[in-house]
């Protein structure tokens, strides 16, 4: 009898190795082999291409480029670099040597890339001394809708409610609370900011003063009203817009404010939705580097829902640990979307698939997905 067995870890291998009764002097040796990791680059100079499958085949690894990488009748081709860690690194030492056909930039971009999907925890340092520590055991954050008009109704809270509620979701394990007083779902109508204001502010104050140890988020895309917020007491902006707003990037830099940072699609056709998000996210990470906002305090949202299609939302899904590259903690907005049927049973099927890959799910139903994780995290 002979089967195949779903090794995901260094962890696992370790169990079978013990239950082999291996030599525990082997443990070392293994490390290496127990895991395969997949790194996609487009247009890549195709001398260069022939050099990385080359390299990476005398390592034991191997490199997908196109079919005319051999013969020369390309200019570029798109390459999928496939080893284990040891075999990527000893590539990367390899490529220290080479600055020809662009790969001197392909080396930096790469090793970077490579170091920063073997970050596992994040300590983020709220203005207001709250420390959010995100790792790859998923954590919840719970959205409190100060709106008459959100699309799920009932997420939808009046003020006389909100401590009810904001019990009712850390008492079931939400991590952070996300109050959010201007509707955006598709097609939404905006809301003044003198609007916006009146509805989050008593809210954020009575949960403030109700909560002191509570970590709070405002949905908010607009600069004023995240710092009225952030003045406020609360710990995290979540901006759906990608600083539209370019004040709120002096607000962030100011208060030193911990930050999700949205993906939106443009209103146009999008060949490949991963690059467009990597390529989005690049030039946005730039702009707040130039701005002295420190890396340490961004969140990365892909923004399903936001412009996207069901299949690119899935796709996003299916390839997210794409994003780790850089080396920023990951938060999936996935609860009763449209292309979930914006069903509670969808909703929680997907928050169990990516416990271990995004570090934050905003939800609605804190004890029904928090379920989902656990039961992904027993499979651990």
């Amino acid at each position: 009898m002979i089967y195949p067995l779903n090794v995901k870890n260094y962890s696992e291998l370790l169990d079978i190795c013990r239950k082999i009764q291996t030599d525990p002097r082997a443990f070392g040796y293994l490390a290496p082999k127990s895991n395969i990791l997949h790194f996609y680059s487009e247009h890549v100079d195709y001398r260069a291409a022939a050099f990385l499958k080359q390299e990476l085949l005398a390592r034991g690894g191997d490199t997908v480029v196109t079919k005319h990488v051999i013969d020369g009748k390309t200019d570029y081709s798109n390459v999928l670099l496939m080893g284990t860690p040891s075999q990527l690194k000893s590539l990367i030492e390899k490529l220290k040597s080479m600055d020809c056909w662009g790969l001197k930039n392909f080396r930096e971009e790469f090793s970077k890339a490579f170091a920063n999907i073997f970050i596992k925890e994040w300590r983020i340092k709220s203005h207001t001394g709250r420390e959010i520590i995100l790792s790859n055991d998923t954590k919840l954050m719970a959205i409190m809708n100060l709106t008459p008009d959100s699309f799920y109704a009932e997420s939808r809270i009046k003020e006389d409610e909100i401590l009810t509620r904001a019990e009712k979701f850390l008492s079931q394990g939400a991590y952070i609370l996300d109050l959010g007083a201007e509707s955006t779902r598709p097609g939404f109508e905006p809301v003044e900011l003198d609007e916006e204001v009146k509805r989050l502010l008593p809210s954020l104050k009575i949960l403030r003063k109700n909560f002191p140890d509570a970590l709070i988020s405002v949905d908010t895309y607009k600069s004023q009203a995240a710092e009225i917020a952030l003045n406020e007491g609360a710990d995290i902006i979540n901006d759906i817009s990608g600083f539209e707003d370019n004040k709120m990037i002096e607000v962030i830099s100011r208060f030193n404010a911990p930050y999700v940072l949205s993906h939106i699609k443009p209103d146009r056709p999008s060949e490949n939705i991963l690059s467009d998000i990597i390529l989005y996210f690049q030039e946005k990470l730039k702009i707040l580097d130039e701005a002295g906002v420190k890396r340490g305090q961004l969140i990365l949202d892909p923004g399903l829902g936001f412009g996207k299609n069901s299949e690119e939302n899935f796709a996003i899904i299916k390839n997210l640990e794409s994003l780790k590259i850089f080396g920023l903690p990951i938060l999936i907005g996935h609860s009763r979307k449209r292309f979930t049927g914006k069903n509670l049973f969808a909703t929680v099927a997907l928050s169990g698939m990516l416990y271990g890959r995004a570090n934050i799910l905003r939800v609605h139903d804190v004890e029904e997905n928090l379920t989902a994780l656990s039961m992904a995290r027993s499979l651990e």
